[in-house]
């Protein structure tokens, strides 16, 4: 059981892209100065070469390249003289090295077609790169600029940035909510469909949640503000995938390092390719073309942008479909995962367990309401969803709630609380030290048997009822642990603290074998552990405070966000911000198409730098054809990786017939 503590995920996953105009994406991607260059560089060569075939003079066709050549390669140019002064050589330097050096042999329509191909390329790098942000960013879109707030002296409107936890703000029929916060006054339906997914309006009233960007109905609303405009649902989901996008996979820092010294040893090569022939009394011009000619079609550009594009991709797709991965290295490791293991409550079950039995001890003078409440009070500062199961059980029964005192919880244990006077402690069986009563230990097999958790009371040390509660299964859960049997290779595994029996019942309704019941958070880590000491990559999922030993253990953490603990959700390394199962095997099919696109660009790089290469050493490489096949591989390798941000990228992997056959 777990303390309280504020969950900024409850009841949200990650909702889908909101639609756009082309226009409004025309104008976005033509704000970017890589394209702005490049399409002025395009221009200017354009003309060039129409000046160049037409009986102009030759200082006009010169002018228009060599003003191309400073439209395309002065950002470049100057980005590569920055890092040579850290001592780095970067490849866009080379570039226009290149391109310099063909103009000063006459070659100047090659250099410029080079500085074209090239500043194209880096355009395009940079609209994929701004697809990627955009796909998530285009969230904040849906929250509103301005909101009402109800102040003494009447209505202010405001900007939704400026209101404050506690403000009160007015929502009219047909507007947006402009912050998350929680109905004070007024009914309403309001379109979750953004963050919810639910495809209906929901009736909203005094007490219910409500959250940024959603729309409002036919009805007026008041709203308390609950968090800052920073710290809303969506404002969490767009940082949480910026942060993902600023990392680097392995492989691209793999790649970053060998990039350096490559480089190096292609300048010493090109060097070589240059004073050696003319030491040994080759011309002047041919000589220095070939080496140019080496130089381009032997740069890593399209090696180094082989790894990101399709990781970053993923990682926009998995955020617009509920899955928010952290990191590229997460990524990267949920590709390669072999064994999954869960958590029971709120993870396959809905986290949402009812009170259905009260049973008290035969000693005890407490009558079964007195026993509820008091288990209700001492458990009224936890979390726990069975902890909301009393309370609510409580309420329901309008019950009195005294307030606790000296209230502690220990995860995997349970609470400990002073009601009335008393101390009260509610926890599991096997954690409380409830002495030698077979009373106990008969009610607390009868609920188990029929799958039932079963919670001690105990009142000044001595038990006095046991509760029974029970959860309710996800109705994905068993598609889901078959997909992820087939995917991984290997059946997954239960870690719960719940008893032996009521877990052994839920495991065998959705099809897993291997259990492990009764653990406290030390013990699910140390079964994290033993199975990774067997060769197996780990991803665990769960959701509560218990799990957050074991969700920092794992080779992937991934967090439940509706009914996950901040704990949890800050520990994991992706969340699933539905609450949808399925999404989980759609996310690991989707890691693993990424980390397949990944090894495709290294190899196209790699052909296209081979047979390039060859080509330029053993026979004569024209120099329009190098660099056509160099920056075409660029090209290529881009947009291969931009595919995945396609939304039936995720379809396909989504469908049950995406995972069958997979090893």
């Amino acid at each position: 059981m777990t303390t309280s503590v504020e969950n900024p995920f409850t009841a949200q996953p990650a909702p889908p892209l909101p639609p756009r105009r082309a226009g409004q994406r025309r104008t976005a991607l033509w704000s970017l100065p890589e394209v702005r260059w490049a399409g002025a560089a395009t221009g200017l060569f354009v003309l060039g070469l129409l000046a160049h075939l037409s009986p102009a003079p030759d200082w006009v066709w010169w002018a228009l390249f060599l003003a191309c050549y400073v439209a395309g390669g002065w950002e470049p140019g100057w980005a590569g003289l920055q890092a040579l002064r850290e001592r780095k050589l970067d490849v866009d330097l080379l570039m226009v090295l290149a391109a310099i050096g063909a103009a000063s042999i006459g070659q100047v329509l090659d250099g410029a077609l080079l500085i074209v191909i090239f500043a194209t390329s880096g355009a395009l790098e940079a609209i994929a790169t701004k697809r990627t942000e955009d796909s998530v960013a285009g969230l904040l879109d849906l929250a509103p600029d301005t909101a009402t707030r109800l102040t003494a002296t009447g209505e202010d409107t405001v900007e939704a940035a400026d209101l404050y936890v506690g403000d009160v703000i007015l929502v009219r029929p047909g507007e947006r909510i402009g912050a998350d916060g929680e109905v004070t006054h007024g009914a309403s339906e309001v379109d979750q469909a953004t963050i919810t997914g639910e495809a209906s309006p929901v009736d909203k009233y005094p007490g219910d949640e409500v959250f940024a960007g959603t729309l409002n109905g036919t009805g007026a609303l008041r709203v308390r503000v609950t968090r800052p405009a920073s710290d809303t649902v969506i404002a969490r989901i767009v940082a949480m995938v910026a942060e993902a996008s600023a990392t680097k996979a392995r492989v691209q820092l793999f790649i970053e390092k060998v990039e350096q010294r490559y480089s190096v040893g292609m300048v010493a090569a090109t060097i070589a390719l240059f004073v050696i022939p003319l030491a040994l009394g080759a011309e002047l011009q041919p000589t220095l073309l070939r080496a140019m000619t080496f130089m381009i079609v032997a740069s890593p550009c399209a090696v180094v942008l082989a790894t990101m594009p399709p990781l970053l991709s993923a990682i926009a797709n998995a955020g617009r479909h509920g899955v928010l991965v952290k990191s590229a290295v997460v990524m990267e490791h949920l590709a390669t995962a072999t064994r999954v293991t869960f958590d029971k409550t709120g993870t396959l079950t809905q986290g949402t367990p009812h009170l259905t039995d009260i049973r008290l001890l035969p000693h005890t003078k407490r009558t079964e309401d007195e026993v509820l409440a008091l288990a209700a009070a001492a458990e009224s500062s936890s979390e726990h969803p069975l902890a909301r199961a009393m309370v609510i059980a409580a309420r329901t029964a309008q019950l009195p709630l005294p307030t606790p005192e000296a209230f502690t919880s220990t995860p995997g244990r349970g609470v400990t609380a002073r009601v009335d006077g008393h101390q009260v402690d509610v926890g599991r069986p096997t954690a409380l030290d409830t002495g030698h009563h077979s009373s106990l230990r008969a009610l607390v097999d009868e609920l188990e048997q029929t799958r039932r958790t079963a919670v001690v009371v105990q009142v000044d040390g001595e038990p006095v009822g046991v509760l029974g509660l029970a959860d309710t299964l996800r109705p994905d859960a068993a598609a889901t642990v078959t997909q992820l049997t087939a995917l991984t290779g290997g059946n997954p595994v239960l870690l719960t603290g719940d008893n032996e029996p009521a877990a052994r019942r839920l495991a065998a309704e959705v099809g897993i074998t291997d259990v492990r019941a009764g653990l406290l958070p030390q013990d699910k880590v140390a079964a994290v552990r033993e199975l990774e000491s067997r060769g197996n990559r780990v991803v665990l999922v769960g959701d509560g405070v218990n799990d957050a030993p074991a969700l920092a253990a794992a080779h992937v953490g991934v967090a439940m966000g509706r009914a996950g603990s901040d704990l949890a959700l800050d520990t994991a390394d992706a969340v699933i911000t539905r609450d949808e199962l399925a999404t989980l095997p759609a996310v690991v099919q989707l890691a693993r198409r990424a980390r397949r696109l990944v090894v495709a660009n290294l190899a196209i790089a790699a052909t296209f730098i081979a047979v390039l290469v060859a080509w330029d050493l053993i026979g004569t490489l024209p120099l329009p054809l190098g660099v056509a096949g160099h920056e075409g591989s660029t090209i290529i390798v881009g947009l291969n990786g931009l595919r995945l941000l396609r939304r039936a990228a995720w379809h396909q992997t989504a469908s049950p017939a995406a995972t069958e056959g997979q090893p």
